[in-house]
Protein backbone atom coordinates (compact mmCIF):
# COMPACT_ATOMS: atom_id res chain seq x y z
CA UNK A 1 0.00 0.00 0.00
CA UNK A 2 1.48 3.40 -1.10
CA UNK A 3 2.27 5.78 2.01
CA UNK A 4 0.81 9.22 1.37
CA UNK A 5 2.95 11.89 3.00
CA UNK A 6 1.94 13.98 5.55
CA UNK A 7 0.60 17.67 4.56
CA UNK A 8 2.85 20.09 5.67
CA UNK A 9 1.46 22.77 7.81
CA UNK A 10 1.58 26.33 6.76
CA UNK A 11 0.41 29.55 8.05
CA UNK A 12 0.20 33.08 6.41
CA UNK A 13 1.10 35.34 9.40
CA UNK A 14 0.20 38.72 9.16
CA UNK A 15 3.82 39.97 9.27
CA UNK A 16 4.28 38.16 5.71
CA UNK A 17 2.51 41.24 4.31
CA UNK A 18 4.95 43.96 6.08
CA UNK A 19 6.84 45.15 3.19
CA UNK A 20 4.05 45.30 0.31
CA UNK A 21 1.39 46.33 3.39
CA UNK A 22 3.63 49.34 4.12
CA UNK A 23 4.22 50.74 0.45
CA UNK A 24 0.19 50.41 -0.18
CA UNK A 25 -0.77 52.27 3.23
CA UNK A 26 1.92 55.12 2.95
CA UNK A 27 0.69 55.40 -1.01
CA UNK A 28 -2.50 55.89 -0.19
CA UNK A 29 -2.26 58.15 2.85
CA UNK A 30 -0.47 60.24 1.00
CA UNK A 31 -2.38 60.38 -2.41
CA UNK A 32 -5.09 61.18 -0.58
CA UNK A 33 -3.88 63.81 2.37
CA UNK A 34 -1.66 65.80 -0.33
CA UNK A 35 -3.82 65.84 -3.49
CA UNK A 36 -6.91 67.37 -1.51
CA UNK A 37 -4.74 69.39 0.67
CA UNK A 38 -3.10 71.10 -2.58
CA UNK A 39 -6.13 71.41 -3.98
CA UNK A 40 -8.15 72.64 -0.95
CA UNK A 41 -5.15 75.37 -1.02
CA UNK A 42 -6.00 76.27 -4.30
CA UNK A 43 -9.56 76.39 -3.95
CA UNK A 44 -9.38 78.70 -1.02
CA UNK A 45 -7.49 80.85 -3.02
CA UNK A 46 -10.51 81.56 -5.59
CA UNK A 47 -9.14 80.02 -8.09
CA UNK A 48 -11.55 78.45 -11.19
CA UNK A 49 -12.60 74.84 -10.96
CA UNK A 50 -10.14 74.32 -14.09
CA UNK A 51 -7.09 75.29 -12.05
CA UNK A 52 -7.87 73.66 -8.62
CA UNK A 53 -8.13 70.46 -11.10
CA UNK A 54 -4.76 70.86 -13.03
CA UNK A 55 -3.28 70.76 -9.44
CA UNK A 56 -4.88 67.83 -8.32
CA UNK A 57 -3.46 66.00 -11.62
CA UNK A 58 -0.54 67.21 -11.19
CA UNK A 59 -0.28 66.34 -7.22
CA UNK A 60 -1.29 63.09 -8.52
CA UNK A 61 1.32 62.70 -11.36
CA UNK A 62 4.41 64.54 -9.11
CA UNK A 63 3.00 62.33 -6.34
CA UNK A 64 3.10 58.96 -8.02
CA UNK A 65 6.39 59.24 -9.06
CA UNK A 66 8.25 60.66 -6.19
CA UNK A 67 6.56 57.56 -4.01
CA UNK A 68 7.94 55.40 -6.03
CA UNK A 69 11.49 56.85 -6.72
CA UNK A 70 11.59 57.09 -2.50
CA UNK A 71 10.14 54.04 -1.91
CA UNK A 72 12.66 52.39 -4.14
CA UNK A 73 16.09 54.19 -2.88
CA UNK A 74 14.95 53.47 0.39
CA UNK A 75 13.93 49.79 0.24
CA UNK A 76 17.51 49.63 -2.05
CA UNK A 77 19.27 50.69 0.45
CA UNK A 78 17.70 48.23 3.43
CA UNK A 79 18.13 45.04 0.62
CA UNK A 80 22.16 46.76 0.16
CA UNK A 81 22.68 46.66 4.51
CA UNK A 82 20.92 43.17 4.50
CA UNK A 83 22.99 41.99 1.35
CA UNK A 84 26.00 43.05 3.09
CA UNK A 85 25.48 41.51 6.57
CA UNK A 86 24.75 38.49 4.24
CA UNK A 87 27.87 38.77 3.26
CA UNK A 88 29.54 39.04 6.59
CA UNK A 89 27.71 36.15 8.03
CA UNK A 90 29.18 34.10 4.68
CA UNK A 91 32.66 34.72 5.71
CA UNK A 92 32.37 34.56 9.07
CA UNK A 93 31.02 30.56 8.73
CA UNK A 94 33.82 29.65 6.33
CA UNK A 95 36.50 31.34 8.57
CA UNK A 96 35.23 30.31 11.93
CA UNK A 97 32.91 27.52 11.64
CA UNK A 98 33.27 26.44 15.42
CA UNK A 99 33.11 29.84 16.46
CA UNK A 100 29.75 30.36 14.61
CA UNK A 101 28.31 26.79 15.62
CA UNK A 102 28.73 27.88 19.69
CA UNK A 103 27.63 31.14 18.96
CA UNK A 104 24.52 30.16 17.31
CA UNK A 105 24.13 27.44 19.98
CA UNK A 106 24.58 30.46 22.55
CA UNK A 107 21.64 32.23 21.20
CA UNK A 108 19.34 28.69 21.62
CA UNK A 109 20.66 28.59 25.54
CA UNK A 110 19.95 32.46 26.55
CA UNK A 111 15.93 31.34 25.17
CA UNK A 112 15.86 28.99 27.41
CA UNK A 113 17.21 25.53 25.73
CA UNK A 114 19.38 22.68 27.86
CA UNK A 115 22.83 23.84 27.01
CA UNK A 116 23.53 19.85 25.33
CA UNK A 117 20.43 20.52 23.48
CA UNK A 118 20.73 24.03 22.70
CA UNK A 119 24.44 22.24 20.92
CA UNK A 120 22.49 19.31 19.44
CA UNK A 121 20.00 21.95 17.82
CA UNK A 122 22.78 24.05 16.52
CA UNK A 123 24.80 21.50 14.82
CA UNK A 124 21.56 20.06 13.19
CA UNK A 125 20.76 23.65 11.61
CA UNK A 126 24.27 24.25 10.78
CA UNK A 127 24.46 21.01 8.43
CA UNK A 128 21.16 21.60 7.13
CA UNK A 129 21.39 25.24 6.37
CA UNK A 130 24.12 26.96 8.43
CA UNK A 131 23.96 30.48 6.96
CA UNK A 132 20.03 30.45 6.77
CA UNK A 133 19.60 29.50 10.36
CA UNK A 134 22.32 32.30 11.47
CA UNK A 135 20.70 35.11 9.26
CA UNK A 136 17.33 34.19 11.05
CA UNK A 137 18.40 34.21 14.62
CA UNK A 138 21.50 36.57 14.49
CA UNK A 139 20.04 38.92 12.21
CA UNK A 140 16.24 38.46 11.83
CA UNK A 141 16.66 37.87 7.75
CA UNK A 142 13.97 35.85 6.61
CA UNK A 143 12.95 34.71 3.15
CA UNK A 144 9.21 36.45 3.13
CA UNK A 145 10.61 39.21 4.81
CA UNK A 146 13.97 40.71 2.63
CA UNK A 147 13.87 43.96 0.81
CA UNK A 148 12.17 44.34 -2.34
CA UNK A 149 12.81 47.90 -4.17
CA UNK A 150 10.83 47.28 -7.02
CA UNK A 151 7.34 45.71 -5.48
CA UNK A 152 7.78 48.55 -3.05
CA UNK A 153 8.21 51.57 -5.74
CA UNK A 154 5.31 49.79 -7.69
CA UNK A 155 3.22 49.41 -5.35
CA UNK A 156 3.59 52.80 -4.01
CA UNK A 157 3.52 54.48 -7.25
CA UNK A 158 -0.31 52.32 -7.92
CA UNK A 159 -1.81 53.19 -4.59
CA UNK A 160 -1.24 56.86 -4.76
CA UNK A 161 -2.29 57.40 -8.24
CA UNK A 162 -4.86 55.37 -7.80
CA UNK A 163 -6.48 56.88 -4.26
CA UNK A 164 -5.36 60.48 -5.22
CA UNK A 165 -8.28 60.32 -7.66
CA UNK A 166 -10.72 60.49 -4.73
CA UNK A 167 -10.59 64.31 -4.62
CA UNK A 168 -10.65 64.61 -8.31
CA UNK A 169 -13.86 62.39 -8.66
CA UNK A 170 -14.91 64.75 -6.11
CA UNK A 171 -14.31 67.62 -7.91
CA UNK A 172 -15.16 66.53 -11.26
CA UNK A 173 -18.60 65.29 -9.60
CA UNK A 174 -19.20 68.89 -7.38
CA UNK A 175 -17.06 71.03 -9.82
CA UNK A 176 -19.12 74.10 -7.91
CA UNK A 177 -18.84 73.43 -4.46
CA UNK A 178 -15.25 72.20 -4.30
CA UNK A 179 -14.46 73.04 -0.66
CA UNK A 180 -16.85 70.82 0.98
CA UNK A 181 -16.71 68.23 -1.54
CA UNK A 182 -13.17 67.62 -1.30
CA UNK A 183 -12.68 67.20 2.22
CA UNK A 184 -16.16 64.98 2.75
CA UNK A 185 -14.73 62.84 -0.03
CA UNK A 186 -11.14 62.60 1.26
CA UNK A 187 -11.88 62.13 4.79
CA UNK A 188 -14.39 59.38 4.08
CA UNK A 189 -11.58 57.89 1.85
CA UNK A 190 -9.20 57.95 4.64
CA UNK A 191 -11.26 56.92 7.20
CA UNK A 192 -12.22 53.52 5.29
CA UNK A 193 -8.45 53.18 4.70
CA UNK A 194 -7.46 53.43 8.25
CA UNK A 195 -9.91 50.78 8.97
CA UNK A 196 -8.70 48.50 6.24
CA UNK A 197 -5.10 48.79 7.26
CA UNK A 198 -5.63 48.21 10.89
CA UNK A 199 -7.86 44.99 9.47
CA UNK A 200 -5.13 43.97 7.16
CA UNK A 201 -2.80 44.29 10.11
CA UNK A 202 -4.79 42.85 13.10
CA UNK A 203 -4.76 46.32 14.61
CA UNK A 204 -7.84 47.83 16.14
CA UNK A 205 -9.61 49.51 13.41
CA UNK A 206 -11.29 52.64 15.13
CA UNK A 207 -8.25 54.43 16.68
CA UNK A 208 -6.69 53.28 13.41
CA UNK A 209 -9.58 55.28 11.24
CA UNK A 210 -9.67 58.09 13.54
CA UNK A 211 -5.77 59.08 13.43
CA UNK A 212 -5.68 58.99 9.54
CA UNK A 213 -9.04 60.99 9.44
CA UNK A 214 -8.04 63.67 12.16
CA UNK A 215 -4.24 64.10 10.74
CA UNK A 216 -5.96 64.50 6.98
CA UNK A 217 -8.34 66.82 8.24
CA UNK A 218 -5.99 69.01 10.11
CA UNK A 219 -3.34 69.27 6.67
CA UNK A 220 -6.26 70.72 4.53
CA UNK A 221 -7.24 72.75 7.11
CA UNK A 222 -3.86 74.06 7.49
CA UNK A 223 -3.87 74.10 3.77
CA UNK A 224 -6.74 76.05 2.90
CA UNK A 225 -6.29 78.63 5.73
CA UNK A 226 -3.11 79.19 3.63
CA UNK A 227 -4.64 79.24 0.32
CA UNK A 228 -6.92 81.86 1.58
CA UNK A 229 -4.53 84.05 3.19
CA UNK A 230 -2.78 83.67 -0.49
CA UNK A 231 -6.18 84.68 -2.65
CA UNK A 232 -6.73 87.87 0.25
CA UNK A 233 -3.13 89.16 -0.49
CA UNK A 234 -3.04 88.69 -4.14
CA UNK A 235 -6.58 90.07 -4.48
Amino acid sequence: MKRVAPRRHHELHRSQREGWLRAGVLGSNDAIVSTSALMMGVAASDATPNAVMIAGVAALAAGALSMAVGEYVSVSSQRDAEQADIAIEKRELAETPDGELKELAGIYRDRGVEPKLAMEVAKQLTEHDGLGAHLREELGIVPHNGARPVQAALVSAASFGTFALIPIAALVLVPTHALYAIPVASLGGLASLGALGAYLGGAPIVPAAARVTIGGAIAMAVTALIGRLLGVAAG
